[in-house]
Parts: C-alpha cells; sequence; structure tokens
C-alpha cells in the first residue's frame, strides 16, 4: 500500500493480534512462526487470501466490499476478514501427529514444486489440512467469523438460506460431497462461491446437530492425529463424512419444506416471468419506456459477460456488447441516460475499474476514462453528470463526473469505517441516495441533497434504519415520490416502497425465494428478478401492498438457542490491543535480508535414462519477492561418464528477474517418455519478464534472455539435433500479446486471439545465426456450448546456412511424456507435428497450419471419493499442415530430405480426462493419436499416452 493508506496499519495489526488469541485459545494454537501480513490496494473491492506453505502469510485487500443482493457482511472489514483468515492459517498450520518430525526432517513446509512432483508427499506430509476441499476450509471460516461478530455473518446470512430453500422448493439436485467440487463450482453460475455456501452449511449442520465443540475438534485435530480431514471426520464423528453429508441432505429439505411452509402462511406474491431462461448474475437494470426494453448486463454459464437489451413483451434478449472482466452476482455497474441513448458502465471490475459508454443508437462502445475506481453509478439527468462511488487507499468516496465525461471530482469522502453504495439520483437532480453501511453492521438508507454536497456539506437524513440487513438497490419511481429496493429485513428478500412524502415504509412482496432490483414500469406493475438456482430471472409483479409477510428459521440462530455457548463466542474489541508495545521493528521491507530457509528435501531426477538423487533447498523471503533454489544430484550408474555423473542447478528470481545455472543438467520427467531436456555441459541464463499490458483477458509480455552455453552435445531447445559446436551464446527475445476469453463454466479458453513474436540469435563461433518466427491464432465459439473452432498459423524464417543446426528450425511428434507437467495440448505448440519423431522435419524456413475443433467437456457429478475424482473429460481432433524450406526444391527421394522442402499433413485427436487429487491437486489424463502423411513416404501413426500430475 501506498503512504495514504498507512492509517490502516496500526488498525490491522490489531485486527490480527486480536484474531490470533482468539483461535490461539479456541483451538489450542501456538504459532511456531510469524505469520507475514501483506496489504495491497490491487481491487476496487476488497478481498484476501491465506496460505500456509512454505510460511503463514495473509494477503488483505483494503478496499470496501461489495454487499451486493447481501452476500457479505457490512460489519467493519478488516477486522471480519482477518477474524476468517486467520482461521485458514491455524485450521493449516495447526500441527498433529508426526507433522512436527516431518517439518524437522524438511527443515519447514515445502511448497510443490513442479520441476520436483515427489515435493508433493513432503508438502502433505508436513501439512496435510491443506490438501482439503475448499469448502472445509471456507466453511469453517465462515461459521467462525460469523459468531465472532455476534452472529453477524454468511452463517447467519439471508442469502445462504434463500440458496438452499430455493433448491428445495425447485426440487433442484443438492451436491453430494464429491459432486460439489466436480461439478457444482464449475457449471453452476455461482461457481466458486458454493464451496462457501455448501462448507458454511454442512458446518452449521455438524454444530446444530452434534454440537459446535464436536466441529472445532475434528478442525483443531487436538484430540486425533488423522491426516487426512475425512478420516478425521470418522474418528471424531464416528461415522463416513459421505454418510453425514446424505443426512445433512434430507435434513436440509426437511427444515427447508417448514420455512416454506411459513411463507405461504399468508399469500405469495403472484408473478409473470418474462425470460424463458435464467440470467445467471444482474446488474442493475433500467427501463426504456419508449421501446419496451430492459437495459442490464448479464453473466451466466456458456456465455461471457454482455450488456443485454431484454424485450419484456416476447423475451428476447439482444447482446448489446461484451464487459470485460465482469464481476460475479453483480457483474458490473451500469447507468443509463434515457434522453441520449447511453450506458455507462465498467469494465476491470475485480480490478481498478474503467469507465465506459455504450451507445444504443449506433452499437458502440468506447473507454471514457482508464483506472478510474469507480463504480455504483447513477445518472443526473437535471445535468447528463454521472454520480459514482469511488474506492481507494480504503476510503469511499461520493465523486462526480460531468460531460464529456473524462475526469471525475470529490465531492464527499467518508471516513473510514462508512462505505456508500447501491447510490441513485432523483429524477430532478435534487437528492442522492444509498445505503450507507457502519462500522458496526448497521445499515441505513440514507438521502443528502446534492446541493448541499457540491458545498461539502456530507450530512444525511435517515429515511429507514435497516439494522444489520442490506437495503439493496433503492431507487426513484419516474415520479420522485417512492424508492423501491429489497432488503432481507423479515428474513427473505423482499421488495419494499418508500414514499418520501409521507416517510412510510411498506412491504409489496411476500415471496418464497427472492425479489430483487426492482423496476417501476408502470403505475401498478413492477419489474424484479427473482433469485432461482440457475441465476436471477426478471419476472412482472403487481406494485400493491401486502399484508402479511411469512418469516423464516434462520440455520445459524437455531444453533444459537440450541447451544448458547457460541454467544459467547464474540471476540474482543482490536481496539483493546496496545499495538505499541508490539512492534520490534520499524522501516523499510528488504527482501533480500529477509530471505531464509524454507525446506530440503532429496529429489530423484533423470539424466541420459539414467536415475539421478540429489538434495534440493529452497530459499524463499516471506513475500515471495526473492526466491532461490539450489539442487544437486548424482548418477551412480557406470554408463555415465565420469565427468556426466554430477549435476547441479541454481536459480535466482527477484521481482522479474531470474538467473538459472546449470550444470550437466537433469530433470525429472526425463525419466518417463520421449521429450529430453537434460543436457551435457553447462549454462548460465539472465532472463526478464514484463507485463506491458496487463488487463485480464487482456496481456501484453515482453521477455528477454540471454545466456552462455559450453560443453554441450544436443541443442538446448531441440534434443535428437548434435551442435556443430559445443560453445556458444544466445540472445532471445519474445513479446507475446493475448486475448482470450472463456465462457462461465468453460474448461479452457474458447475464443480470442492471441500472437507472439520472437527472436532468437545465436552466436557459435564468430558468427551470429538469426532466426524469427510468428504464432497467430484465433478461436471462435460454436453455437453448441463449450465447443469452439482455432485456427493457428506459425512462420519462421533463419538467415543461415542449411547445413549448420543452429540456423535451422525443427519440428516433429506430441511431446507429451508419459509422466508431464507442462501443458496437456502440446500439439498446438510451433514445434511440436504429431504423427513423426521428436525434431524429425527441420528447415531454414517454415509455413505452419493448424486447424482444432474442440468439443463440449463431458462433466462427471460423482465419479471417485474425496480423495480423487474425475471432474470432466474433453476430446478435441486436429490438423496441421507444415512446409519447410519453401525457397528450395523437393526431393524425391524420401532417403534425402535433410535441406530440401518438405509438406506435410496430420490429423489426430486427443482426449483428456482431469482429475483432481486431494482436493486440490489438478491431474490431467491424455490419450492421443495422430497420423502424419507425406509424399512418396509411407504415413507414420503416433500414440501418445500421458499423466499431468500438476
Amino acid at each position: 500500500i501506498g503512504k495514504p493508506a498507512e492509517y490502516l496499519v496500526p488498525h490491522v495489526g490489531r485486527c490480527f493480534q486480536n484474531a490470533l488469541r482468539y483461535h490461539s485459545r479456541l483451538f489450542n494454537y501456538q504459532t511456531s512462526e510469524r505469520v507475514t501480513v501483506f496489504l495491497e490496494d490491487f481491487g476496487d473491492y476488497g478481498n484476501a487470501g491465506a496460505a500456509a506453505i512454505p510460511n503463514n502469510y495473509i494477503r488483505l485487500g483494503i478496499a470496501p466490499l461489495n454487499y451486493v443482493f447481501e452476500t457479505a457482511p457490512a460489519n467493519e472489514r478488516i477486522n471480519h476478514t482477518m477474524n476468517h483468515e486467520m482461521v485458514h492459517i491455524v485450521a493449516n498450520d495447526k500441527p498433529a501427529g508426526n507433522d512436527k518430525l516431518f517439518r524437522k526432517i524438511f527443515f519447514g513446509k515445502p511448497y510443490i514444486a513442479k520441476d520436483d512432483p515427489i515435493s508433493m508427499f513432503y508438502s502433505y506430509f508436513t501439512n496435510p489440512r491443506r490438501y482439503s476441499p475448499r469448502w472445509y476450509h471456507e466453511g469453517i471460516a465462515v461459521f467462525l467469523e460469523t459468531w465472532m461478530a455476534g452472529g453477524i455473518g454468511r452463517a447467519m446470512g439471508g442469502y445462504d438460506e434463500m440458496v438452499f430453500r430455493t433448491m428445495v422448493r425447485d426440487h433442484a439436485y443438492i451436491y453430494d460431497v464429491v459432486g460439489l467440487e466436480s461439478e457444482g463450482t464449475t457449471i453452476d453460475f455461482q461457481i466458486g462461491v458454493n464451496s462457501y455456501l455448501y462448507g458454511t452449511r454442512f458446518m452449521s449442520y455438524l454444530a446444530y446437530w452434534y454440537g459446535p465443540q464436536k466441529l472445532i475438534e475434528w478442525v483443531s485435530r487436538s484430540y486425533h492425529k488423522q491426516k487426512y480431514f475425512a478420516a478425521g471426520f470418522r474418528a471424531v464423528y464416528g461415522k463416513s463424512l459421505d454418510e453425514a453429508w446424505s443426512k445433512w441432505i434430507e435434513w436440509e429439505h426437511q427444515f427447508q419444506k417448514a420455512n416454506l411452509d411459513s411463507i405461504g402462511s399468508y399469500p405469495t406474491t403472484p408473478y409473470r416471468r418474462l425470460t424463458r431462461k435464467a440470467l445467471g448474475s444482474v446488474s442493475r437494470s433500467f427501463y426504456d419506456k419508449v421501446n419496451h426494453k430492459i437495459y442490464s448486463a448479464i453473466l451466466y454459464p456458456g456465455n461471457t459477460a454482455h450488456l443485454a437489451a431484454i424485450d419484456i413483451a416476447c423475451g428476447s434478449i439482444k447482446k448489446l456488447c461484451e464487459v470485460r472482466g465482469a464481476g460475479l452476482y453483480y457483474v458490473t455497474s451500469l447507468a443509463y441516460d434515457p434522453n441520449s441513448n447511453l450506458l455507462f458502465y465498467a469494465t476491470d471490475n475485480t480490478g481498478w475499474r474503467d469507465l465506459n459508454v455504450y451507445n444504443l443508437a449506433t452499437g458502440k462502445s468506447r473507454m471514457l476514462m482508464k483506472d478510474a475506481h469507480i463504480g455504483d453509478l447513477a445518472f443526473n439527468r437535471s445535468d447528463q453528470s454521472i454520480w459514482g462511488i469511488r474506492h481507494y487507499n480504503g476510503i469511499s468516496t461520493i465523486v462526480r463526473i460531468g460531460s464529456p465525461y473524462k475526469q471525475w471530482n470529490q465531492i464527499y469522502s467518508w471516513p473510514y469505517g462508512k462505505d456508500m453504495y447501491a447510490i441513485d439520483v432523483s429524477p430532478e437532480g435534487k437528492y442522492l441516495t444509498g445505503a450507507l453501511a457502519e462500522v458496526s453492521g448497521r445499515q441505513l438508507l440514507i438521502r443528502m441533497s446534492i446541493d448541499s454536497l457540491l458545498k461539502g456539506d456530507g450530512s444525511y437524513k435517515i429515511l429507514f434504519d435497516f439494522e444489520n440487513s442490506n437495503p439493496s438497490n433503492f431507487t426513484f419511481s419516474e415520479d420522485g415520490k417512492y424508492l423501491f429496493g429489497s432488503s432481507y429485513y423479515s428474513g427473505v428478500s423482499n421488495i419494499f416502497r418508500y414514499e418520501l412524502e409521507k416517510d412510510d415504509m411498506v412491504a409489496l412482496s411476500n415471496c418464497e425465494t427472492g425479489f430483487f432490483r426492482p423496476l417501476a414500469v408502470s403505475e401498478d406493475s413492477l419489474v424484479v428478478f427473482r433469485y432461482t438456482g440457475d441465476g436471477f430471472v426478471p419476472v412482472m409483479i403487481p406494485n400493491r401492498l401486502v399484508e402479511r409477510v411469512g418469516a423464516i428459521r434462520f440455520l445459524g440462530n437455531e444453533i444459537a438457542i440450541k447451544y448458547p455457548v457460541v454467544k459467547s463466542w464474540i471476540a474482543d474489541s482490536p481496539g483493546k490491543i496496545n499495538i505499541d508495545s508490539s512492534i520490534t521493528r520499524q522501516g523499510d521491507y528488504r527482501p533480500v535480508q529477509s530471505l531464509g530457509l524454507s525446506s530440503a528435501y532429496p529429489v530423484l531426477e533423470g539424466y541420459k535414462d539414467f536415475i539421478s538423487a540429489g538434495v534440493r533447498l529452497n530459499f524463499l523471503d516471506p513475500l515471495g519477492v526473492v526466491e532461490m533454489n539450489l539442487k544437486g544430484s548424482y548418477s551412480p550408474n557406470l554408463n555415465v561418464p565420469q565427468n556426466e555423473r554430477a549435476h547441479f542447478k541454481a536459480s535466482l528470481r527477484y521481482w522479474n528477474w531470474k538467473m538459472t545455472a546449470a550444470y550437466n543438467r537433469a530433470d525429472f520427467y526425463d525419466l518417463f517418455g520421449p521429450t529430453k531436456t537434460s543436457r551435457k555441459g553447462y549454462s548460465v541464463e539472465l532472463q526478464y519478464n514484463r507485463a506491458l499490458i496487463y488487463e485480464k483477458p487482456k496481456s501484453l509480455d515482453i521477455e528477454f534472455k540471454i545466456a552462455g552455453f559450453g560443453n554441450l552435445e544436443r541443442l538446448p531447445e531441440f534434443q535428437n539435433v548434435r551442435v556443430s559446436f559445443d560453445k556458444f551464446y544466445a540472445l532471445r527475445a519474445n513479446l507475446e500479446y493475448s486475448y482470450l476469453k472463456k465462457t462461465l463454466g468453460a474448461v479452457d479458453y474458447e475464443e480470442g486471439l492471441d500472437w507472439r513474436l520472437s527472436s532468437i540469435n545465436n552466436y557459435v563461433n564468430r558468427k551470429i545465426f538469426p532466426r524469427f518466427f510468428v504464432n497467430l491464432g484465433y478461436g471462435f465459439l460454436l453455437p453448441v456450448k463449450h465447443s469452439s473452432i482455432w485456427l493457428r498459423t506459425s512462420s519462421g524464417y533463419s538467415f543461415g546456412n542449411q547445413d549448420e543446426p543452429f540456423a535451422n528450425f525443427y519440428f516433429g511428434g506430441f511431446g507429451n511424456n508419459w509422466i508431464d507437467y507442462q501443458e496437456t495440448k502440446r500439439y498446438r505448440e510451433y514445434y511440436s507435428f504429431p504423427g513423426v519423431e521428436i525434431d524429425d522435419i527441420g528447415g531454414t524456413n517454415y509455413a505452419k497450419l493448424q486447424v482444432e475443433w474442440e468439443l463440449p467437456p463431458i462433466r462427471f457429478r460423482r465419479f471417485g471419493t474425496t480423495g480423487i475424482y474425475l471432474r470432466w473429460a474433453r476430446f478435441a481432433f486436429f490438423s496441421t499442415a507444415i512446409r519447410t524450406n519453401i525457397d528450395r526444391k523437393s526431393s524425391v527421394d524420401p532417403a534425402r530430405l535433410f535441406g530440401f522442402q518438405r509438406s506435410l499433413l496430420d490429423t489426430g485427436g486427443q482426449i483428456d480426462f482431469r482429475f483432481i487429487l486431494f482436493s486440490h491437486l489438478k491431474t490431467t489424463f491424455s490419450l492421443g493419436l495422430a497420423r502424419a502423411f507425406e509424399e512418396s513416404r509411407k504415413p507414420l501413426n503416433e500414440f501418445m499416452i500421458s499423466i499431468k500430475i500438476l
């Protein structure tokens, strides 16, 4: 964080120490190492993450949270977030059984190194609970954060209750313990959030039926030593995790049926569905009364996020333009100018938001301001200005953007601890309304005078106190007399209407699931978005009062009644912590001086088909800025020459720089398959990488490498090509652009463009051999969901002599090893040509074209156990054509191929099966078959089998 945000550091320190003390008592936890807390402001909405491998580390985004649909609590965010993340540290780091012994043996907690996959076992032995599913970690963290805040949190949240109530109402499938992670977190519109939802619910169920103390016993491992989380469950609860999960689902149906009966004790609000399909996540929406259309931003599985025009008469949905960098649930901030037919929206919603405009008349969009940090947009029709909330340095600021919308003006900044969101401007431009979240979790619907705001007066009138409930998207009616919005004030998200003149709030619905984002389309009708398991659906409801609203029971509240002990789990105030007495040093962080040994362990490698055994040392600073790895091994086999038996590799990374040195380089994966990267000789390489553009999904990266090699037998890049001179230098440069996209639920990129321009210059025996090549790929979606066509081209030219190995390009083979860690679809690489041997095709210039058809993945709802399960299978067809030495004649003699023009064609396919090991390790089993054709030669076949274990 920068200097302006340093005011937060003491508060963060107090929150951290408060959470650490709390969890140390609850879990009987004593940390043996420091916990590094890294504050950042890389996104306009707050987020955080925690890790316990190789060091205990918390990354904390200081921006205000997004409270959309009440998916996040509104109490003080740093304290709430620290309470949550410290659960992850304790649940991951706390040792039991022989964990401590292994940590001593390996000098720490090894992280998984892809180039030494045996490290996965060392990592598991030292920190086994890291390899538990995400629902396990997020479930216990959300459960505890709620009670630490006195019941404010998602374990007592209306959104969570709504999700499971809707599943029961609609007879939807509730995932089992395996299916949740294999399918539920990948194809559902809520994707990874399902881990939070299911995890919190299951943990709450366990606490309700067996008591909260038993839940803590399972997670803390205080009275059992089982490493694997499922084995620990059986040890504590006396039954399998599968059995308990099934019983929870049965109980959930009974619990939610009772809630549905309670809601139905009063007449439920009738509705008329406007679209046949659910829209997934939705933004704030606007009604065009001239064209009878609703303008909204939507995001649902099988499509990218986009602005859409919804015809309320026929339900048709027209895609207007894509929204890059969409946010989950809210998609984007959206504002509408009906007079100019303009839609204003934000992109990069998970980073630093940009302000954009879409012209409904011309169908074109353009960026207005980059990295504006502004959202919660509202349009003031009286002066054509845009109002919004800017998040920066942890502060919420009301800003105004006047036409032509090129700069913003700061109007009023709220003090830390108060966050304003979901704002709107009255039709005559007199008032600004919105929701105000206070540090206690209290949420208010407020009104501010725009004239007063422009004079620097931030006073406001409280229209309604929603206590701990979210006043969601209250917007003005066309005449300015009413505000329509939604809230879980009654336990269920219903529509409310506030009449400004009478200062009166009334309920307009009694809904079984949940109504959100109301739009007044006439005096007697509202368009609202109804929650379903597939996302939000626009429906029409009457604009009239309801007499009574049905109440529901909250599982969290039932826990508190049955086990009052959770009421005593409220954490002390962080304000009681004397942070000054805890400070041991202040000053700049120096990563090099902080470098230390993080782990050490034995390794196995391959060198020329022989086994080599050795040791690896890993050094890391707490923030991961500097990393150094040292590895040495020895090949005892007598078939290896004496001067090649010792192997050494060292690497040092500092920010964007990386230096690597190797002597008789060995590689683990050389033991398993045709591709060999081990090399005789020595090498030293200096590499620099930098992102010129990083605006996901768009990126532009530049890379430079300078290297020196000696005593080589084979080219570093091409294993089957002998060198003409064993000592040389290389200078390489790459410029790579990528704008690749995937729809929600995709397993790989499905459309977009990427290109790469590369220069490889070898200096050999006082001669320079320059080579250049360019790759270009373009993909587009087919009408079938998750199916696409890709066109990939590559061409290169070398200025050297065709008889010189350093002057040629070489191609051939799938390139996958039987056990591998690189990309599974290696046939996409420019040097690959399945069907022929590796490096079988060569030339000083070439042109290559590949067509690929990606079929939709087959999902597996339940195939395996918690320890290993199959997530999906996917098949792809490809065909590649290549011509080398284009400027020369072709050879008519199959025995004389080198130096002549060659033209080849192959066709093949590959099927990939994605397995998950130990809940986190993505493992892909691949089978490939290709047939290559060349004039005057017999067709050649290649079969590929590979397991990518990391």
